[in-house]
């Protein structure tokens, strides 16, 4: 998915946006798993497809039990990695949906855990009373190829965030006796897609289906059915529909794989305060003043692959040649991620100079997926 991203810039009383464009129409998909890339057994030496595995979530100390779970997507990790849990706390918002995700205990970087903030503000728990307090612990599941559920093997050559699947994965995908990746293999003469804007989605969640096939001596598929996947019981019934439209050549073949992608809804973000709610009086002119040098416009990628939405309100003060400094961040949702990067982008920009500077400025920062009919121009955005 190409996105650029717009920014609106203003002191109080306005807002800073991060906007991303909308893409364009659903890719056609990526290639057939049959050509998959082969990688000498030496650089699959060691490799473990690492997951990270939620455990127990406690609010207040009681004990709740989510109603859907989104696991973060697998990297590529090896045998000696030692398995260092980490824990997040948040809280449940009156309609299920976690909010102020944070790390528990601020730490070093750990490997592969780029995901799994964005993973759990996709997940959602029962509705009712808000609770706060909660907290999750995640802890990383290193496993062999040959012993990877075939799911995650999938779900990770849909996002091969480490680089490519080594051989021995794509053997675990499949079966035994296929002869479809036999040389030569065979080459689609017209691989079919679904409208994927007729297939219901997911908020937050990256929707596919693997089918299994095999083609007769006319490359026509022939006993199509669902291997694994997302359960996205529209997408599997397209796709199912668009494999028996398509063909093959290299005749007769047997344990074929494709699949079948939609790219995540929109997660909105929860409403943003209003800048007046983070100050005490009205704010120096120095806070009005534009901006010398715009900040950089970054969208935190890992919530862009979930098209999650997001927001922060910053607090800055301004010296009289224009630096940034004693930025903070006064409030983000859904995760504390979004302001890290907003108070990131203002410390990258400058305002113009003043004779005595400022303190007690206030940004709003938006990071916003783009919709259709959006432009991608910078744009104001009052209180």
């Amino acid at each position: 998915m190409k996105i650029r991203i717009g920014l609106a810039l203003a002191c109080s009383p306005s807002s800073l946006m991060a906007q991303a464009v909308p893409p364009g129409p659903p890719p056609p998909g990526p290639p057939p798993i049959v050509t998959a890339p082969v990688l000498s057994s030496a650089n699959a030496l060691g490799r473990r497809v690492q997951a990270w595995m939620p455990g127990e979530v406690r609010c207040g100390g009681d004990p709740v039990a989510a109603v859907q779970w989104r696991r973060p997507y697998q990297t590529l990790g090896w045998a000696r990695t030692p398995p260092t849990p980490i824990s997040y706390r948040f809280r449940i918002a009156a309609d299920g949906r976690p909010l102020s995700i944070a790390k528990a205990i601020p730490t070093s970087y750990l490997f592969g855990v780029e995901d799994v903030a964005p993973s759990l503000a996709a997940s959602r728990f029962a509705p009712g009373t808000e609770r706060g307090d909660c907290t999750v612990t995640y802890t990383p599941r290193l496993t062999s190829f040959a012993e990877t559920p075939v799911e995650d093997l999938v779900s990770y050559t849909l996002n091969p965030l480490s680089g490519p699947l080594p051989r021995e994965g794509w053997a675990a995908i499949f079966p035994a006796a296929a002869t479809c990746d036999d040389e030569p293999k065979p080459a689609p003469l017209n691989q079919a897609f679904p409208d994927y804007d007729k297939v219901p989605g997911t908020p937050g969640v990256r929707d596919w289906t693997l089918l299994g096939y095999d083609t007769d001596d006319d490359g026509v598929p022939k006993n199509i059915g669902v291997v694994t996947g997302t359960r996205n019981a529209a997408l599997d019934a397209a796709g199912a529909a668009a494999l028996a439209r398509s063909r093959y050549a290299g005749g007769r073949r047997t344990g074929c794989r494709f699949p079948y992608v939609k790219t995540a809804d929109i997660l909105p973000a929860p409403a943003m305060p209003a800048t007046a709610t983070f100050q005490t009086a009205a704010p120096p002119a120095a806070c009005k003043a534009g901006w010398a040098t715009k900040p950089p416009l970054r969208y935190p990628a890992p919530y862009r692959r979930r098209a999650i939405e997001g927001w922060a309100v910053i607090g800055f003060d301004v010296a009289p040649w224009g630096a940034t400094g004693n930025v903070r961040v006064l409030e983000s949702e859904p995760a504390a991620d979004f302001g890290e990067q907003a108070a990131d982008l203002i410390r990258a920009a400058r305002r113009a100079p003043s004779p005595s500077g400022a303190t007690g400025c206030v940004e709003r920062v938006r990071f916003q997926m783009g919709r259709p009919g959006m432009a991608p121009d910078t744009e104001m955005v009052a209180d």
